[in-house]
């Protein structure tokens, strides 16, 4: 998405991880630490465009936590196998 590749977008996502110390908000919130690897937009810039741009819309995540607030993780565990011939 060329959203993503913006001169906007890469300095705001750079003050996003500055403002959370490039530290996991969802871990830190469960008492541990992991880096943030991504820039996570709280509202989706799908349905929400107008708050792309807004750093209270952005929460730093590790790829774990981003995937599985988009539960992304379920659809890796189901696919899992799919191709893969088990016996």
């Amino acid at each position: 998405m060329k959203f993503y590749k913006s001169k906007e977008w890469m300095d705001l996502r750079l003050d996003a991880l500055k403002r959370d110390n490039y530290e996991c908000q969802l871990c830190k919130a469960a008492g541990r630490y992991h880096k943030a690897e991504n820039v996570h937009h709280i509202k989706e810039v799908k349905t929400h465009p107008h708050l792309s741009l807004t750093l209270n819309n952005l929460q730093c995540l590790c790829i774990k936590c981003h995937n599985e607030v988009h539960d992304r993780l379920e659809l890796t565990r189901k696919n899992k196998y799919a191709n893969d011939e088990r016996w």
